[in-house]
């Protein structure tokens, strides 16, 4: 996701394109223009047009999760369609239901409502070919969202019929283990489609590529969700780490990055205060523009947020992936920094977890084996 621009907020949702969709955009004007000069512009119109309506299709889950206090902070626009990030899980399968659900009610009304504007009864022929400009532009937009919504409902994970499966596999089992069922059927689909797509379309490969990283993306979250629950942010917090004040020279930060294996170090100000981060990269990076005369609070990074020890880490995390930050200050009450969370260590939390779940599972077993002897 890193490789998109921002267009625009609506809402409070930025909505964000993928370069790879300008690419597409580009693809698609070129194979109309080998028809002619018009296609090539009406092409290109009807793909942004299809990509309003996957925008339109995006605000219906938007507003189906507001609906639950579940805010959004961005939609991004990707050549398989969009993805809206919402700011936390559902908290239930109702919930989920009705927020799967509500994107392609979107896509019905509106091939409904062209349908029934143009007044073209169209054959299923030609709501099959969206891409033959040679039909109707408004029912070959039609066609479009009526394969979004056949595309969507497909029950494999993340796709609205994965989420769909998710809710209703969580009124029997636990939140964690729907997700991994539906996110393992997903990544099976995406197998399916990665090797269909060595036969027939190239696009497929590409589809399949998104749809296997994000089933996998959206297990691991709520993987790290379920064992989040009780857990603080002073439960994997890093205690032991070097501090650089913030009229300090880059000179003295090499020393530093030399002497430890941090990966960030905490800037404070004459008062001992939390004042900002610097990051190994950014040491280095300074080194090469600034040189080792320069001063730390001149390339340190201020946007970096700070939490309390008491801090749930499910909150903790939420802020970080919020404001992009490569990890969270630990701070006091009077803003003095005493440790650092990171990404690194809450994965070494969910080892030594996982580590400690196998020991306890072999126990068990040994113990019900010795049992029955």
């Amino acid at each position: 996701m890193g490789w998109s621009l921002k267009l625009g907020t609506i809402a409070g949702t930025e909505i964000r394109i993928h370069m790879t969709f300008v690419l597409l955009l580009v693809w698609i004007w070129f194979t109309h223009y080998q028809i002619g000069g018009a296609p090539a512009w009406e092409g290109v119109a009807f793909i942004l047009s299809v990509f309003v309506c996957v925008v339109l299709h995006e605000f219906g889950h938007i507003a189906a999760a507001r609906r639950f206090g579940i805010k959004t902070p961005d939609i991004t626009l990707l050549p398989i369609g969009g993805v809206a990030r919402l700011e936390r899980n559902p908290s239930g399968p109702t919930e989920e239901l009705l927020i799967a659900i509500a994107g392609p009610l979107v896509n019905i009304v509106i091939a409904a409502l062209l349908l029934a504007v143009i007044g073209v009864v169209a054959g299923l022929e030609e709501l099959a070919r969206p891409q033959d400009p040679q039909i109707d532009f408004f029912v070959r937009l039609a066609g479009v969202n009526i394969f979004l919504v056949l595309f969507n409902m497909i029950p494999a994970f993340p796709m609205d019929g994965g989420r769909v499966l998710r809710a209703i596999l969580a009124w029997r089992w636990s939140w964690d283990r729907a997700t991994r069922v539906a996110a393992t059927i997903g990544q099976g689909a995406a197998f399916v489609m990665g090797v269909a797509g060595l036969f027939y379309s190239p696009l497929l490969i590409l589809v399949a590529i998104f749809v296997y990283l994000a089933a996998e993306a959206e297990a691991q979250s709520s993987e790290l969700q379920a064992i989040s629950g009780g857990v603080t942010v002073g439960d994997v917090m890093l205690t032991e780490f070097g501090v650089l004040q913030s009229d300090a020279r880059l000179s003295e930060a090499a020393e530093l990055l030399l002497a430890t294996s941090q990966n960030e170090y905490p800037v404070v100000d004459g008062e001992g205060k939390f004042a900002g981060l610097l990051t190994r990269d950014g040491i280095i990076g300074a080194m090469k523009e600034g040189g080792p005369n320069a001063l730390v609070r001149t390339v340190m990074r201020t946007d970096i947020p700070w939490v309390y020890e008491e801090t749930g880490l499910g909150d903790s995390l939420r802020v970080m992936q919020t404001t992009g930050a490569p990890a969270a200050a630990v701070v006091s009450r009077s803003q003095h920094p005493v440790g650092i969370m990171n990404y690194e260590t809450v994965g070494e939390m969910l080892m030594l977890r996982a580590a400690f779940h196998d020991f306890r599972f072999g126990m068990l077993r040994r113990s019900r084996a010795g049992s029955h002897g």
